[in-house]
């Protein structure tokens, strides 16, 4: 009995030595943040057009997309609702087609950050860049029904290509709207006009507008997005 109680004391003690010198999980240094307001509908807006498949920094943009949704969607509270819509995952077979590749792939619901990232990680890239229709699909239909502030995260890695303009839209939304506000990440986009469209297609809905580079900055731009504790200027630097 006493060789078991020694066992036993040595097995407690050197959990705790394991724990202060590799910092393991103890119940005191444990900080678990959740993003999200529960009192706020998210719809994530995400880009599958073909030029997700472009390299950056050595890596598929799409598969930094996708590891970035990985880390941050297990942060969001269960009480939060969110949903996923998807555009440019399909071809068409003329233009007109292409231009109407936009599908709610998961609707909003609380506890659903699970379905979002099986969802992702099933699409692939195939096809063009129907922001603005992708846009009104999502205020016509996805928010119907649907109580209290509402906010799209569009994260695009390039601007409008289907003869719209996302910024015209939304200039005429918010006369009959204003319980909906878009975020937009602008991931990789260096065209100007591409830029001046999203920009305007956040800050005039009011929401915020950032700009992403490295995995690093798009981690940064769609926790600060989600959370919404960080207010953040945008800064655009054109060339000549």
């Amino acid at each position: 009995m006493k060789k078991f109680i020694l066992l036993l004391f040595c097995l407690i003690v050197g959990s705790f030595v394991l724990a202060e010198n590799y910092g393991l999980y103890r119940p005191e240094n444990y900080n678990f943040e959740k993003y999200g307001n529960s009192d706020e509908k998210i719809l994530f807006i995400m880009d599958f057009s073909n030029s997700m498949t472009d390299y950056l920094n050595g890596q598929r943009k799409l598969d930094l997309m996708l590891e970035t949704m990985a880390q941050i969607l297990p942060h969001i509270g269960r009480d939060v609702s969110i949903g996923l819509r998807i555009y440019g995952h399909k071809m068409g077979f003329t233009a007109f087609e292409a231009c109407r590749a936009s599908t709610l792939a998961v609707p909003i619901a609380p506890a659903n950050s699970f379905n979002v990232q099986r969802s992702l990680n099933e699409t692939k890239p195939r096809g063009m860049t129907p922001i603005t229709y992708s846009l009104k699909q999502a205020v016509k239909y996805d928010f119907l029904g649907v109580t209290g502030n509402k906010r799209i995260i569009l994260l695009t890695d390039g601007g409008e290509n289907c003869d719209e303009s996302p910024c015209t839209y939304v200039m005429e939304l918010i006369k009959v709207r204003k319980d909906i506000s878009i975020d937009v990440i602008a991931f990789n986009v260096k065209d100007r006009d591409d830029l001046e469209q999203l920009e305007c297609t956040a800050l005039v809905t009011s929401g915020k507008f950032y700009t992403a580079d490295t995995a690093a900055e798009l981690v940064d731009s769609l926790t600060q997005s989600i959370s919404g504790k960080k207010e953040v200027e945008a800064k655009i630097i054109y060339g000549n």
